[in-house]
């Protein structure tokens, strides 16, 4: 994965304080929680942030197959706001077979070492070529023909098929060419329904609680450990 811009580990115990800002000592209370959940995800993306984390937008992307086969695997939020969480993908991937056999999908993200997860729900979209390409063209050159070189989920006869492929495509577009977008590749959106806090808490007795769309607005409930 290319470097980017909580789930409860077993018989760990949260530590008595957490970062500044929302989720202050450990605590997640319903006085804390503002009326739509992308503020307190941007909230809580801050303090991993500043945590120091590895791959802070690293997410467990899971998705199921036409015939109930579920999946899982990680992948890189690229952007979230009120229009959904993005991520790109290669197009003949897994993951792109099974949203376009099932377009709806949840996203995880482990922020272990906070003792907090955020789990969100909701249908996913295919983004246009015109809304993919710019963000393929800010990736490293290397990448970019990564891309093209890897047919992601085809079975490949060896390393040396691979890295063949690479060097034929160095030679295709040699420093200094743009890269073309594959036609195979480019982004989604999810558009969340559901979003789930967790604040890890003392003697299992965490915080939990989901907001669930309605219209233009968000219902929340606090939800049992």
């Amino acid at each position: 994965m290319e470097p980017s811009r909580h789930a409860d580990p077993a018989g760990a115990e949260p530590a008595a304080e957490g970062p500044p800002g929302i989720g202050l000592a450990g605590t997640l209370d319903e006085f804390m929680l503002p009326a739509d959940p992308m503020d307190l995800f941007d909230a809580w993306m801050g303090d991993v942030i500043r945590a120091g984390l590895p791959e802070p937008t690293a997410m467990v992307l899971a998705t199921v197959s036409a015939d109930q086969r579920p999946r899982a695997r990680m992948v890189l939020l690229k952007s979230a706001g009120q229009d959904g969480f993005t991520f790109y993908t290669n197009r003949t991937s897994r993951k792109a077979s099974d949203l376009a056999e099932v377009p709806q999908a949840c996203l995880v993200f482990p922020w272990y070492p906070l003792h907090r997860q955020v789990i969100i729900e909701g249908p996913v979209d295919p983004l246009s070529t015109a809304e993919s390409e710019p963000y393929f063209h800010s990736r490293p050159r290397g990448s970019q023909l990564g891309a093209w070189a890897s047919r992601q989920s085809t079975v490949l006869s060896s390393r040396a098929e691979l890295e063949d492929r690479y060097a034929e495509l160095e030679r295709r577009w040699p420093e200094g060419t743009q890269v073309p977008m594959p036609e195979f590749w480019g982004g989604y959106r999810l558009r969340p329904e559901r979003m789930e806090f967790w604040q890890g808490r003392l003697s299992r007795l965490h915080d939990r609680f989901r907001y669930t769309r309605q219209g233009e607005s968000w219902d929340v409930a606090r939800l049992a450990p």
